[in-house]
């Protein structure tokens, strides 16, 4: 796992210009089972890839937290919410609460996440590749598969199946 993490920025760098290039078609002309498809696409990558030997979503970003993913998370570790937001959050650029600092608070040695059955939105939806109308997220997609090894190959396969 460590050798595709490596390899994975660059081949996520090397394939930016036909990715966009790609995801710009896609948004003029899309095909109409588009959610239909990452669905299917999603599930499959979802059944080779194993979460817990990569991690790498948490150990180089961190999601943005939603008052409910707060409210959430700070009652299950007995906390008020402004407890949690204090010790855990900050505010960044765009006015979002983001964690304090990467890799996550949570994240475990064993890539385990401690507040999995509570975590945020954010982290339950990522990499966000079975949405529906994934063509309105191709600029958080394309900087996805230079961190998740599953979103890479969801996008190059994604680029067989459709022509645009």
């Amino acid at each position: 796992m460590k050798q595709i993490l490596a390899e994975l920025k660059k081949l996520a760098k090397d394939k930016h210009l036909e990715n966009k290039k790609f995801f710009d078609k896609l948004k003029k002309k899309t095909p109409k089972n588009l959610d239909y498809l990452m669905q299917e696409l999603h599930e499959a990558e979802f059944k080779r890839t194993d979460c817990l030997q990569c991690a790498n979503c948490c150990k180089t970003t961190g999601p943005l937290f939603t008052s409910a993913d707060i409210e959430r998370i700070s009652k299950h570790l007995k906390q008020k919410p402004q407890q949690f937001t204090d010790q855990y959050l900050r505010i960044d650029e765009d006015h979002d609460y983001v964690l304090q600092s990467v890799p996550c608070t949570f994240l475990g040695a064993d890539n385990a996440c401690f507040i999995y059955d509570v975590r945020p939105k954010a982290c339950r939806e990522f990499p966000h590749t079975d949405r529906k109308k994934f063509q309105q997220i191709a600029d958080l997609t394309m900087k996805n598969v230079a961190i998740c090894p599953a979103a890479y190959n969801i996008v190059e396969t994604m680029k067989k199946k459709i022509s645009v």
